[in-house]
């Protein structure tokens, strides 16, 4: 079972402070949406409102066409996993999963059904009859998303479930998640501010930053074109790297880019009347300056840090004005630190962002 979920103009205030400020989305059934962003942005606020677990001060919430905030967390249709796994110690796996069931009055035959099932979704039923104290980590993670399965809900609310777990588990647990997704079909929205998690997981990331909705869009969109500079630099490792600009010349077609550190940078843009190049700054990705075979001239860069991952390296560099730009390269490389490269750019890949923060993409992007 999955349902759609519409959020529609909510604001939420504690007293004068407002927390979220008019808000709107929708969610088609079935989707795997993520909220990111970083903490305080309100994210976990607005998995709590659909929940039941806040108050909205403005606006509505429906799920499957029927509103939903003013109606108890019980009768919401939606299923909660909390980044606490919130087990009961004293009971055994299955007793964990049934409990809420029993609470509601579901024939024992219903319930064993439930359990059974969802432990074999989960890949937990030879735990059934162990207590959490015998559990590792992710197990216990597995019969707290149990308990939420049994429930049959028309969505799934996630509030940051892995973070308890080591790198190693969080890594096999989120692979889990989006296996478990695709068996279920059911809608799940999933709040994080780790990016990674937001790439792997999300049909569509909505990210969120200062009491709004900064961008919504697939992974890939949210990552190519960045909507703002915040989200330039906050979606992406390395973070998107940032120059200021100097002027712009607009020559029709093409644009000319200058900046100290760069040079003059010629590529296909259509800016609006009003961007001037003050506080403006262009934004390239690390993987879009392209650091040049030996001999071959190019832009300065002296490398500070070489930075070795296997697969590729990042090189943490300085332009010849004392800007700082990172560059990657494949794992191959043999710069070292204190080297000058040459690099250059992709130019199908810049970004201008206007002093305001907002987005103008090439449009070789």
């Amino acid at each position: 079972m999955s349902a759609s979920i519409e959020i529609t103009n909510v604001t939420k205030r504690y007293g004068a402070l407002t927390v979220l400020d008019d808000i709107s989305l929708s969610i088609a059934a079935g989707e795997f949406v993520v909220f990111l962003g970083p903490s305080g942005c309100g994210k976990s606020t607005l998995l709590r409102m659909i929940a039941g677990l806040e108050d909205v001060t403005n606006g509505t919430i429906s799920v499957a066409g029927q509103r939903v905030d003013t109606l108890p967390p019980g009768k919401r249709g939606v299923a909660m996993v909390f980044q606490s796994y919130a087990l009961y110690p004293h009971m055994t796996v299955a007793q964990n999963m049934s409990f809420g069931l029993e609470n509601i009055g579901l024939p024992k035959t219903e319930i064993e059904r439930r359990v059974s099932q969802a432990a074999a979704t989960l890949e937990i039923a030879h735990l059934l009859e162990r207590k959490p104290a015998k559990l590792s980590g992710g197990q216990r993670q597995r019969v707290a998303i149990g308990r939420a399965i049994v429930k049959e809900p028309k969505a799934f609310l996630f509030d940051e479930p892995l973070s308890n777990l080591d790198a190693a588990l969080r890594g096999r647990t989120r692979l889990e998640l989006a296996q478990l997704h695709g068996r279920l079909g059911s809608t799940m929205i999933f709040v994080t501010h780790d990016q990674v998690e937001a790439m792997t997981l999300a049909d569509r990331i909505v990210i969120m930053h200062n009491k709004k909705i900064e961008q919504i869009g697939t992974p890939m969109e949210i990552y190519r074109r960045p909507a703002s500079r915040f989200v330039a630099g906050f979606v992406g490792s390395p973070a998107m790297n940032f120059v200021p600009l100097k002027t712009v010349t607009d020559n029709g077609n093409t644009l000319t880019v200058r900046t100290s550190g760069l040079g003059d940078i010629h590529a296909a843009f259509r800016l609006p009347s009003s961007f001037t190049p003050d506080g403006a700054s262009l934004g390239i990705r690390a993987e879009d300056v392209v650091v040049l075979p030996a001999g071959q001239a190019g832009i300065p860069l002296k490398a500070e840090v070489v930075e070795r991952l296997g697969d590729r390296t990042l090189i943490y560099g300085q332009l010849a004005d004392g800007t700082k730009l990172t560059a990657e390269t494949d794992g191959r490389s043999e710069a070292r630190n204190g080297d000058t490269l040459q690099i250059a750019l992709d130019t199908t890949a810049i970004h201008l962002f206007d002093a305001a923060g907002i987005a103008h993409h090439s449009e070789g992007d």
